[in-house]
């Protein structure tokens, strides 16, 4: 992986820093800049010249700010070269245009660099990955804060931090002493801001927020090599007018985990106008060059907005709206921990080149948490108004569990396109159960069905709903399995097979292209 350095120097985004010396009375603080609580890292000694540490300087204007009740602590245009920095309540940290915070190397001898990662009881670290147990190990943290924000048109550039996955060959240990693997972690703070800055190569999270509740993110551009934002156990958070290109991992996550010691909902959030991808080279999106990833990437290709998979507490009150997907896989929701996912509205989605189901819904009983939870819910789930072309061969999934069905889902003016071309033993396969199992598109493998594979579930509404194929296949449109009370009104469908039933209970098929009118409200199984 490669930077365009040269148009990230053009376009300012680190510009002008690596010729910044001392300071000029224009770029100096004014009188009432200084007054309303502003505060030069400079005056404490930071540097900004990209080799300079200026962690100590950096936290010393924190801890000032914080001590004067609050204010502002300013970045001007620099590379501000920095290990761990400690937020403070009621303290914003402000980048100018042209400012960097740069995560500077790790100490190869494990020696001072970033703050070390908490200890945390084995018992609940065993239910979510070592990414979301921890938080200080970080290039800018907080815990326990309030009134607390980061702002500004400048860059958060994660160089030095670890993936947290072993694959940075640069580092001896990516959790180890001394390391850092995240860009920005909140754990328990309420009334937070990021907005109007990006983020260059976040680490193992560009954000992990864990048990943060008033949480804005607007206006933020990411372009890095994991997570985009993982937003854990949160409760009223808005997440708009983003960019997310996370070629390795996940762009919106929203995740319900153990982390905090109980399960905790996160519940009343909103995600709209933003776009996540999973196909340009890092540092692309930010420069603007746009460049693809290689072909054979294809097949690993991530940037979706995924509910889960830690699903301890669950999911309530979502609306996701004006969204686009491109180049990645769709949209996920999944409980697997004993979460719910309840009451969920989506709509205004456009989605090119989906590499995965471009619905995955999954109620499952993996139970990685404390014994003695019962399974989860997932229930009452609106999707409408959306698009989607070029869509691999898995269709949208809609999965429950024999005894815990997935309730009350209806979509809506949906147009659904995929590449088709299955071989013709497709149509006849019987998917594992996969009760246990890690929740993803691809856990049943192949699957019978061009446009929804739909297995325990009830009361299910489509309206509206086509499906379409480039290449003839031999599936049919909807594959229904331990189906109650299925509606199809004025679905459009390639000629051929329409739907396949097996114990399906209260079937209606209305006003359908291609089909004959059916309603059918004892079992019924077979082809048509």
């Amino acid at each position: 992986m490669t930077l365009d350095r040269r148009r990230l120097l053009l376009g300012g985004t680190i510009g002008a820093a690596a010729f910044f010396v001392g300071r000029s009375a224009r770029a100096a603080l004014s009188e009432a800049e200084r007054a309303r609580g502003w505060i030069d890292v400079r005056d404490f000694g930071a540097k900004g010249d990209g080799v300079a540490i200026d962690t100590p300087a950096i936290n010393k204007a924190i801890d000032h700010a914080a001590a004067r009740g609050g204010g502002t602590v300013w970045f001007p245009a620099g590379i501000w070269a920095s290990y761990t920095i400690r937020l403070k309540s009621k303290v914003t940290l402000h980048l100018d245009n042209g400012a960097t915070i740069l995560a500077a190397p790790a100490p190869q001898d494990g020696r001072g660099g970033y703050d070390l990662a908490e200890p945390i009881d084995p018992a609940i670290s065993t239910f979510q990955d070592f990414g979301h147990s921890h938080w200080r190990n970080s290039l800018i943290w907080g815990e326990g804060l309030h009134d607390v924000a980061v702002t500004g048109q400048g860059l958060i550039w994660g160089k030095g931090l670890g993936r947290g996955d072993g694959k940075d060959a640069w580092l001896k240990d990516p959790n180890g002493p001394g390391t850092g693997n995240k860009a920005i972690a909140l754990k328990n703070c309420r009334n937070v801001t990021l907005s109007d800055f990006k983020i260059l190569e976040g680490g193992w999270f560009a954000l992990l927020a864990t048990g943060v509740d008033n949480l804005t993110i607007d206006n933020v551009l990411v372009d890095t090599n994991r997570d985009g934002f993982d937003i854990d156990c949160c409760k009223n958070v808005r997440v708009s007018n983003c960019t997310v290109n996370s070629p390795w991992d996940d762009a919106i996550c929203p995740k319900s985990s153990y982390a905090l010691g109980y399960p905790r909902v996160t519940e009343n959030v909103t995600i709209s106008n933003c776009l996540v991808t999973g196909n340009y080279q890092v540092g692309s999106v930010l420069d603007g060059s746009w460049k693809k990833m290689p072909a054979e990437f294809a097949k690993d290709i991530h940037g979706r907005i995924k509910f889960g998979t830690e699903t301890n507490g669950g999911f309530r009150n979502i609306t996701i709206t004006n969204c686009i997907f491109e180049d990645s896989r769709g949209l996920a929701f999944q409980t697997v921990d004993g979460g719910m996912v309840e009451d969920v509205t989506v709509s205004n989605l456009t989605m090119r080149g989906i590499v995965n189901a471009p619905f995955f819904l999954r109620l499952g009983k993996r139970m990685r948490g404390p014994a003695g939870r019962p399974i989860g819910t997932m229930k009452r789930i609106l999707i409408q108004n959306v698009v989607s072309s070029g869509a691999n061969l898995l269709p949208s999934v809609i999965a429950g569990l024999a005894d815990h069905p997935i309730e009350d889902v209806r979509l809506s003016n949906i147009y659904l396109q995929h590449v088709g071309g299955a071989p013709a033993a497709m149509a006849g396969l019987t998917p594992p159960e996969a009760e246990l199992g890690y929740p993803e598109a691809t856990m049943f493998g192949d699957l019978p069905a061009t446009g929804f594979f739909i297995r325990h579930a009830r009361r299910i509404e489509m309206r509206d709903v086509e499906v379409a194929v480039v290449a003839p296949d031999p599936r049919p449109a909807f594959r229904l399995e331990d189906v109650e009370d299925a509606d199809f009104t004025g679905v459009r469908v390639p000629k051929g097979p329409a739907f396949s039933l097996e114990k399906v209970v209260g079937f209606r098929s209305t006003g359908n292209r291609w089909l004959k009118d059916r309603v059918v409200d004892g079992p019924v199984s077979g082809s048509f």
